[in-house]
């Protein structure tokens, strides 16, 4: 009975793993994804299903063969929107553990299976355009589209347009152009040219045929894009005044013939060229061959879709190599929460890569869930066929590249660069020129490079049409000996054919230029000094009296000196500054006057110093200067103490050296050096001027100050407060960028450039020049600077500003109120002499007295500066005659 029962569960095990054998056989098998180590993801099709499935595989082992992995395919076709039927073979694929979808086209269906992976965590991946910010999406986003179309209607100048779009789907394209416009842009007539859903076209284009606009931008499908072309050509508005904008990326894809010799301007965009060898190998794997008619003159058969999906498997597999994944069924009737483990690090993951290899479409990077990094290359149709004009980036916008026709005497020979191979030297490292690139994985070839001049290399050869290969050439740019012939460093590279070019800062030189030829310059730059900044100094003993400047304080102590000697003199004319001694007395023999020589220092000291004393003045005249005085010492004090407040905040840098000059005398001991080979010491073994020639003397008597490389003399700089280092500016100013502790001294000794260094008649030299001119002119060579000196690496000293100095303040600033301090005292010294006369007057007349003698007896007592105290009944007075002589003096003045 036992073995019966056996044979029974045996039975029905054996018959249910047919059944699943016979369900999955159409994705190869159940067996063949029971190998732990393989890692399946599925692609579902609707439309191009033996093409899509070509492309998926050969993905999938570009990605197996690069990194190691066993991802294997698993394909289903499905219906062209029949979401139902897609929904049943999703769940068949889930439930053998895929790793991730791809596809399918249709929108509609798309949307309804990605809220099925989004519920298991399970990554989809779609390749049409949409704002959906849900799911995997490489295609360019419609607001990045959109900033091409305005990027090429601005340059295109157009004032007025037609704006023709296949469904609402497009209109957040329309949208971003409205908004990117503003309130000043061009004149928009909007059309959908489907507007029947029939395929039926020509209502809408007969209307633009009676329209004055004859420009027209074309927002659409692959599927409509090219039946629209079609038809427009039927109706007649695709000839030779008509300019077309096609803003769909697969224009590359279509046939072409019969609009090539319409003379209708035809201009759009493609996301990836024929000539990129991994397109090639694709083309291959398709069937296809470089010598088809039917894809010549930048035609290509493989659809953005295609190219979309090849890409995404890379960056699936890049994911997947630094987070293994374990294959696990999931059942999609199973109303359970059971979703996978990873699966939401896994995507997260997904869009932190920065992927550049083994992609169709450039590199991809995500800002949020949408794809930034490519370019666009703006392509146009003629005659001979697809012709790029142009490339779009989100950084650099549109930049035509049209190539003026050369008069090189060349010509006669094969002068095309297009396909062409150049070695090319680097001196590396040598930032920001040249270096290698930090990574965490180990690069090979051109990759492992960047700067300036690769950057630089990279624009001219997309320019140019040629390829290159970058090598290292060392820090030693090599001299030329005329007697013997011979060179060294990368001048011997170039004589000898062993390299091309030259790329770095190479200075152009009359002796090298000998040896090689350079191309028209692409920077300029001359020799400057580089050193520490300007240090704190030392604070001096009488550092209180910097906010002033010395003329101020002479000012100053002379109206000191003055406003104290008025109250001396008033205090003398005033008859009302005499007091009684002796309260007690009415009638005093005697008066004193408190505005001794000393006093009057002492009042005037107290109010400076906004202290006071126990002196008041009473007489007008002394009262007025006490005022002005006041007020001057107000002002004074005010802007003294705010100018102190300045000077004891901000610090006072002090530079050893200001000039080539003070370095050229050794000013307080500092020394200096420069590359010992090179340009920079070449200028001071061959100057004329006196001053080189005694730096030159200078460092020829002490080679221990030369340095080997640039970096060295840096960073010597850095540790010493006394070495300043000659290198050219361009180098300084990026140092300085990242250095916050160095500056450069003065100004430029000379002006030289760097030039691309070239053999002696190198045929394709006039190509060059022009297409550096182009960039010159392009504003691409400023661009690169500001990219490599201000941004990469940079920052670090930027936002830190130098702090203003602290002045001191001149008589300039504090003028008038001196002038007002001595206006009040004339004017109180005036009213003063004035009313001293007038006492006299008024007193020899009381006393009966002649007025003459009067004046003498008074003038003698004042100018005895030593006598401060007055007798009233003094026998040698002459008022002592009078029968009045009894009175005071106050009581004539009265």
């Amino acid at each position: 009975m036992f073995m019966i029962n056996i044979l029974i569960y045996f039975s029905i095990i054996t018959s249910r793993i047919s059944i699943l054998n016979a369900q999955y056989e159409p994705y190869g098998g159940y067996d063949s994804f029971q190998n732990a180590a393989s890692i399946p993801i599925g692609l579902l099709t609707d439309q191009n299903t033996d093409e899509m499935n070509i492309v998926f595989d050969h993905a999938i082992d570009v990605a197996n063969e690069e990194l190691g992995l066993a991802m294997t395919s698993l394909k289903a076709e499905v219906n062209y929107g029949d979401a139902y039927h897609s929904y049943g073979k999703l769940c068949r694929m889930l439930e053998t553990g895929i790793a991730g979808v791809f596809g399918p086209s249709s929108r509609h269906t798309a949307l309804h299976l990605m809220s099925i992976c989004d519920a298991m965590d399970i990554p989809h991946i779609y390749s049409y355009m949409s704002e959906n910010s849900e799911g995997f999406n490489l295609h360019p986003h419609p607001a990045d589209l959109s900033k091409a179309l305005y990027s090429l209607i601005t340059a295109f100048e157009w004032s007025r347009f037609i704006f023709l779009y296949e469904s609402a789907e497009y209109l957040s394209i329309l949208n971003e152009l409205n908004s990117l416009f503003g309130m000043n842009g061009p004149i928009v007539t909007v059309l959908r040219y489907d507007m029947q859903l029939n395929g039926n076209y020509k209502p809408v284009l007969r209307r633009v045929r009676k329209s004055k606009d004859n420009r027209i931008v074309v927002v659409g499908s692959t599927d409509t894009v090219p039946e629209f072309l079609n038809q427009a050509q039927q109706v007649g508005i695709i000839n030779e005044d008509y300019s077309y904008i096609i803003g769909n990326l697969d224009f590359h894809s279509f046939d072409l013939e019969e609009y090539k010799y319409s003379e209708a301007n035809i201009t759009s965009f493609r996301l990836f060229s024929s000539e990129k060898k991994a397109v090639k190998e694709l083309m291959e794997k398709m069937g296809y061959t470089s010598e088809q008619d039917d894809f010549r003159n930048g035609s290509c058969p493989i659809t953005v879709e295609m190219a979309l999906t090849y890409d995404a498997v890379q960056l699936f597999a890049e994911t997947l190599r630094n987070l293994p994944f374990k294959p696990v069924s999931q059942n999609c009737s199973q109303r359970t929460e059971s979703v996978r483990d990873d699966g939401s690090s896994f995507k997260n993951y997904m869009r932190t890569l920065r992927l550049k290899d083994r992609l169709l479409t450039g590199p991809i990077y995500f800002e949020g869930n949408v794809r930034k990094g490519y370019h666009l290359d703006v392509i146009e149709l003629q005659p001979s066929g697809i012709v790029k004009v142009g490339t779009w980036s989100e950084e650099r916008d549109f930049r035509p590249e049209r190539l003026a026709a050369t008069n090189s005497q060349f010509d006669n020979i094969d002068n095309s660069l297009a396909n062409k191979t150049f070695i090319i030297l680097l001196s590396v490292p040598n930032k920001p020129y040249a270096s290698l690139v930090e990574s965490y994985k180990q690069l090979e070839g051109n990759s492992q490079y960047e700067g300036y001049g690769v950057d630089l290399i990279m624009e001219l050869a997309d320019k140019l049409g040629f390829n290159f290969t970058f090598k290292n050439g060392g820090n030693d740019y090599g001299s030329y000996n005329k007697t013997s012939n011979e060179s060294t460093g990368m001048l011997r590279e170039i004589m000898h054919g062993y390299a091309d070019l030259a790329v770095t800062d190479l200075t152009i030189t009359s002796e090298r230029q000998e040896a090689i030829e350079f191309s028209i310059p692409f920077m300029n730059l001359g020799i400057a000094i580089l050193f520490l900044k300007p240090q704190k100094a030392q604070p001096e003993l009488f550092t209180f009296m910097d906010p002033f400047s010395e003329e101020v304080w002479w000012f100053l102590g002379l109206s000191f000196l003055g406003v104290s000697l008025s109250f001396f003199i008033l205090g003398r004319l005033s008859p009302s500054e005499w007091d009684n001694p002796y309260p007690c007395i009415e009638e005093p023999e005697e008066l004193e006057n408190q505005f001794t020589i000393g006093n009057s220092i002492w009042f005037t000291t107290g109010a400076l110093l906004q202290q006071g004393s126990e002196i008041g003045p009473k007489a007008l005249s002394t009262r007025t200067v006490a005022s002005f005085w006041w007020f001057f010492t107000l002002i004074v004090v005010s802007s003294y103490t705010a100018n102190l407040a300045a000077f004891l905040t901000i610090e006072k840098p002090q530079s050893l050296i200001n000039s080539v000059d003070d370095l050229a005398d050794n000013k307080d001991g500092v020394v200096y050096g420069a590359k010992r080979t090179g340009s920079t010491r070449n200028f001071f073994l061959n100057s004329e001027d006196e001053r080189y020639i005694k730096m030159n003397k200078f460092m020829t008597e002490h080679p221990e100050y030369l340095t080997e490389t640039n970096q060295e003399g840096v960073d010597r700089v850095k540790v010493s407060t006394q070495y300043a280092f000659l290198m050219e500016s361009t180098s300084i100013e990026y140092n300085t960028k990242r250095e916050c502790n160095l500056k450069k001294i003065g100004d430029a000794l000379d002006e030289k450039g760097y030039g691309i260094a070239m053999r002696k008649n190198w045929p394709h030299r006039d190509k060059l020049n022009n297409a550096l001119l182009q960039l010159q002119e392009q504003g691409v060579l400023e661009k690169m600077k500001n990219k490599w000196w201000n941004e990469v690496g940079s920052g670090i000293c930027a936002t830190k500003e130098e702090a203003p100095e602290a002045t001191a303040l001149a008589m300039d600033n504090l003028e008038g109120v001196f002038f007002v301090l001595l206006v009040g005292s004339c004017c109180a010294l005036l009213y003063g002499a004035v009313s001293w006369v007038l006492f006299i007057v008024k007193k020899a007349r009381h006393f009966k007295v002649p007025f003459k003698e009067a004046f003498l007896e008074e003038f003698r007592f004042l100018i005895d500066f030593n006598n401060y105290v007055r007798v009233l009944k003094s026998s040698d007075s002459i008022y002592s005659r009078s029968r009045q002589s009894s009175m005071s003096v106050g009581s004539v003045g009265q």
